[in-house]
């Protein structure tokens, strides 16, 4: 069984730092993409970061410059600093991985329990 840990959130001043980090345990083929995910209230879940197997990178617009996704040599921890935080970054923030299980499998997802992240004026 596929499981995500994350790790990181917490409550910081408008143009502070945070790291978040996503662990991952259980069986799994191949880790074809990672990345986080965040939902502020009354808002729908936007895509933040992603990082692929060859370590390409994608970004929101509203993250760019200030945000960086990056994953451990083992490929099964995927992080994000975020920097310069503003109180618009106030969400919480999941981790979501691409999987296939197993040499005959399809791609597949798998969710994080999400971590709050509270940016103060």
């Amino acid at each position: 069984q596929v499981q995500l840990v994350e790790s990181g959130g917490g409550l910081v001043q408008a143009g502070g730092s945070l790291r978040l980090s996503c662990s991952v345990s259980g069986s799994i083929f191949r880790i074809n993409a990672m990345g986080w995910y965040r939902q502020a209230p009354g808002k729908q879940r936007e895509l933040v970061a992603r990082i692929d197997r060859s370590d390409s990178t994608n970004y929101a617009d509203s993250v760019k410059g200030r945000f960086t996704i990056s994953r451990d040599n083992a490929g099964r921890t995927v992080y994000l600093q975020m920097n310069s935080l503003k109180p618009d970054d106030t969400a919480v923030y999941y981790c979501k991985i691409w999987v296939v299980a197993t040499l005959w499998s399809y791609e597949s997802d798998h969710w994080g329990q999400g971590t709050q992240v509270t940016v103060s004026s």
